[in-house]
């Protein structure tokens, strides 16, 4: 048996015969079983539910079930983009998705190298312990801590403005304000979180690199603009990559929880239309219709992305 690495660091192996292939198997058994768990959970929650997809393509009844629904082919798809409201909401997942790439997926690589910088230990676990917290609490109780400091009669945030004669804000009845408080809210959540990777990847940088750095008479910032940042790059690729797969799934909750009549205008994603128009109004074969919109969508981001990264820093998902 031999092997070699691929250009992305993976060890490729090669086998001269069948059974120098089912002695490597046969001696690396337990891997192959642990993994089996998760292949059943892909198979049965990811793989045998996209045989429902058909119902976008039929004027589906829960009654006559898949099999009996006639099918109308592409007129979910035009009833959707010929749909005003279809546009607006379209625009709003595309925006929002595009402030939370440009805001929110830089800070957790900022702060993880922040977090790097501090040589005080004890400082350095509270603190992180203290970033990390947000992203244990439920969206519906984030929800509540800021309908409560951003309330115009009791919150916080009011008074404060108040001290220096600025009237009230209803900040979640105004369209104005809802973009930046739902990227807001995501930033406290859940970039604590995010810096695990990030300081994972540094931590496995050769410290030999500072040192030398540090005699050439590098100083702090330049030791990270030089040695930090280019060290986790392939680690940041990644992530921005996976992070671009999902850019049309924002997250039902995190919007739900703040969405109200006065702010739908500018709030409402692709995610709470589905609930709205598929579960409350019934209209299941127009809202899988979306879903595999949405799907084609992250689908083609994701393969566009991976195939720049590859161009440009030789790093890429596939």
């Amino acid at each position: 048996m031999a092997s070699k690495t691929d250009t992305s660091g993976q060890t490729l192996y090669t086998f001269p015969s069948k059974k120098a292939k089912r002695a490597f198997v046969a001696k690396h058994w337990p891997l192959y079983v642990i993994s089996i768990p998760g292949l059943v959970y892909f198979i049965l929650f990811k793989y045998v539910p996209l045989f429902g997809s058909a119902i976008a393509f039929q004027d589906y009844n829960i009654f006559k079930g898949i099999s009996k629904s006639p099918w109308v082919g592409l007129a979910h798809f035009e009833r959707m983009f010929a749909y005003d409201e279809f546009l607006i909401i379209l625009k709003n997942t595309l925006l929002i998705g595009l402030y939370d790439l440009v805001f929110a997926f830089p800070i957790p690589i900022i702060l993880a190298v922040l977090l790097n910088e501090i040589r005080f230990n004890g400082y350095k676990r509270v603190l992180q312990t203290v970033i990390y917290m947000p992203h244990f609490l439920s969206w519906v109780i984030v929800g509540g801590i800021l309908i409560g400091l951003l309330s115009p009669t009791t919150g916080v945030v009011n008074h404060i403005m108040g001290i220096f004669n600025i009237e009230p804000i209803y900040f979640l009845g105004e369209n104005s304000y809802i973009r930046s408080i739902l990227i807001g809210s995501g930033i406290w959540k859940d970039s604590g979180w995010g810096t695990i990777i990030y300081l994972a990847a540094i931590a496995g940088i050769n410290p030999d690199l500072y040192e030398a750095a540090e005699i050439d008479g590098a100083g702090r910032f330049r030791q990270v603009m030089s040695i930090t940042i280019p060290s986790i790059l392939p680690t940041i690729v990644i992530l921005f990559l996976l992070h671009i797969g999902r850019f049309m799934d924002f997250g039902f909750e995190r919007v739900f929880v703040f969405l109200n009549p006065l702010n739908s205008e500018n709030g409402e994603i692709l995610d709470t239309y589905v609930y709205r128009a598929g579960l409350v109004d019934r209209q299941y074969s127009y809202t899988t219709a979306i879903g595999i919109f949405k799907s084609l969508i992250g689908l083609l981001l994701i393969m566009l992305g991976n195939t720049l990264s590859k161009k440009t820093t030789g790093d890429g998902l596939y």
